[in-house]
């Protein structure tokens, strides 16, 4: 799957984190990779990476939040406030934990990543999220393989079409084009698998959610999304 390219201007990035060294970590590995991504805020607790606090700080395309800012316990709070707000939210933390990795692609986060997965790693779900795009890691991809609670709705033939033509492209309206129908029912589609996935309680609010979904289901597979 190619890296999204992020234009004339430079991805700016929150980075929300209690220990300042991760924060020096990151702004020299985005340094190291070039003017495509910069760190423009830094936060080291959930007041300081509120989103009345980030929209104070000027424009930020992408959040880099660490899920446990020295409380012990993760702050899905937080995480559901960002995406509520309207942001990008890219989870890196150093919990392995499945069930707190699919809860916040189920909150809405367009990647999660482990910090033992790096730099290359972030870079790319940083470059995808500020493209609306879902990233998926190996520490994720674990989880969503072996996730206990799945439970898989019915999705017609056409609705796995769209489905799988969404997912490989960026816009609605090349999956209309693609497929020679409208943008309207592109829409009605993706609405009906949502409720789908809502019905058997396993809501897919994002795209990055539904990924996540179907890569649980079996119903794509990462080879898929990349052809």
């Amino acid at each position: 799957m190619g890296v999204p390219d992020p234009g004339r201007h430079p991805v700016r990035v929150a980075v929300v984190d209690d220990h300042d060294v991760v924060h020096a970590g990151i702004e020299a590995w985005f340094a190291q990779s070039g003017p495509a991504i910069r760190v423009v805020h830094t936060a080291t607790d959930a007041q300081g990476g509120a989103p009345e606090r980030l929209d104070a700080a000027g424009p930020v395309d992408v959040v880099v939040l660490d899920l446990y800012l020295g409380t012990g316990r993760p702050d899905l709070g937080l995480l559901r406030a960002l995406v509520a707000a309207g942001h990008r939210v890219v989870v890196f933390s150093g919990t392995t934990d499945p069930g707190v990795v699919l809860d916040c692609l189920d909150q809405g986060a367009l990647a999660f990543l482990t910090k033992a997965e790096g730099r290359a790693h972030l870079q790319r779900a940083v470059l995808f999220a500020a493209s609306d795009r879902g990233y998926i890691g190996p520490t994720a991809a674990g989880a969503m393989a072996d996730d206990p609670r799945s439970r898989r709705p019915r999705l017609s033939p056409r609705e796995l079409e769209v489905l799988l033509s969404w997912f490989r492209t960026e816009s609605k309206d090349l999956v209309a084009a693609s497929l020679h129908i409208t943008r309207a029912t592109v829409n009605t589609h993706l609405a009906r698998i949502r409720t789908k996935y809502a019905e058997v309680g396993r809501p897919a609010p994002t795209k990055a959610a539904l990924i996540a979904r179907a890569l649980q289901d079996g119903i794509v597979t990462m080879d898929d999304l990349e052809g």
